[in-house]
């Protein structure tokens, strides 16, 4: 991986807070969608805030449109044939985990994909592919951008 910006934060923060090297198959497919969930908002509300300062509420309205489950799902089946063995793998794994907590407004279908999405994030950020994480969200943006149209 290319070693930019985007190493040095992550460098910075292990070094800051003396986190140790971790492996991530030790790692349950809801832990990877915990942190996947996280960062996957924090790329939407980081786009979203680049369009322009706005209220608040309107910033949030944007931003869980895109994050909310049925989004995800949308997001995932077109980036599903683009997945390599390895993604597709730990995909299926988040997709088939079973939750504690229900689906609120979403299908099960729906709520289920979003997890198996929110663990491959996850799965990627931990692995320090940035790239490959960016990519693939943008496919899926784009994706659903175009379905609005």
């Amino acid at each position: 991986m290319e070693k930019g910006i985007e190493w040095q934060f992550d460098s910075y923060m292990r070094e800051t807070f003396q986190m140790k090297e971790v492996d991530m198959n030790e790692y349950s497919p809801l832990t990877l969608a915990y942190i996947g969930d996280s960062i996957f908002d924090l790329i939407i509300k980081s786009l979203v805030v680049n369009e322009g300062n706005r209220q608040v509420n309107k910033l949030h309205k944007e931003t869980s449109s895109y994050v909310q489950a049925s989004a995800q799902s949308r997001m995932m089946r077109t980036i599903q044939d683009q997945l390599t063995e390895e993604e597709h793998t730990i995909y299926r794994r988040g997709r088939n985990t079973k939750s504690v907590s229900p689906a609120k407004n979403q299908t099960l279908a729906d709520y289920r994909r979003a997890t198996g999405f929110e663990a491959l994030m996850g799965y990627l950020y931990l692995r320090q592919d940035y790239r490959r994480m960016m990519e693939l969200v943008k496919l899926g943006l784009d994706s659903i951008k175009g379905e609005d149209k």
